[in-house]
C-alpha cells in the first residue's frame, strides 16, 4: 500500500479529533475529485512499519476520538493487507476509538468482495458512493453530495439493511 498523507489532528473529517490517512490508489475517476493526485497507486509513500508505528503513536493520544480512512480509494487497496492490519491493530489497541471510511463503492456491492468486507467491517462508519458533480451539495455532513450515505456499519450488518448513522 501507498499513502499520500497522515494528518495528526484532522478535524474536518468526521466527529471530533482524528488520526487520518489518505491511502493512493482509485480507478472510480469522478468528475472533480477533490484528490485527483491519489488516483495514482504509485502517488506518494510506501507504508512501512515506521509509518505504522507513527500512525499508532498519533492515535493513542487521548484528545484523538477515532481515525479516519479516505483515499483514493479505501476498499482498493487489496495489493496486500497492510490497510486492513493498520485497522486491526487500531481496533485491538483501542476499542473506544472508532473508525469513519470514505469509498466510492456501494456498501451493497463492497460487502460481496470479502477482502472490501473485511475492510468494512473493520469500519464503524462507512460514508459510501462515488461523489457526482450534479449532486454536488456544501451544506452535507461529512459527504460531498447527495447521493451518498453515512452508514452505521456495525448496525447494518446486525440488521441486513443500510442504516443511516445520520
Amino acid at each position: 500500500m501507498r499513502y499520500s498523507k497522515i494528518r495528526k489532528y484532522d478535524v474536518t473529517n468526521g466527529p471530533g479529533v482524528r488520526v487520518t490517512i489518505f491511502v493512493s490508489g482509485c480507478t472510480h475517476n469522478c468528475e472533480d475529485c477533490f484528490n485527483k493526485e491519489l488516483q495514482d497507486f504509485e502517488h506518494g509513500k510506501k507504508w512501512t512499519e515506521e509509518s505504522e508505528n507513527e500512525f499508532m503513536e498519533y492515535v493513542k493520544n487521548p484528545m484523538v476520538v477515532g481515525i479516519n480512512v479516505l483515499g483514493g480509494e479505501p476498499l482498493q487497496q487489496l495489493m496486500d493487507n497492510c490497510l486492513l492490519n493498520l485497522l486491526k491493530r487500531v481496533k485491538l489497541e483501542y476499542p473506544q476509538k472508532n473508525i469513519w471510511m470514505w469509498t466510492g463503492d456501494l456498501f451493497e456491492e463492497a460487502i460481496k468482495n470479502d477482502r472490501k468486507k473485511a475492510l468494512i467491517e473493520c469500519a464503524d462508519v462507512l460514508i459510501d458512493g462515488q461523489f457526482e458533480k450534479d449532486k454536488r451539495n456544501i451544506k452535507l455532513k461529512y459527504r460531498g453530495s447527495e447521493n451518498q450515505r453515512v452508514i452505521d456499519v456495525k448496525e447494518t450488518l446486525k440488521k441486513g439493511e443500510i442504516v443511516n448513522y445520520i
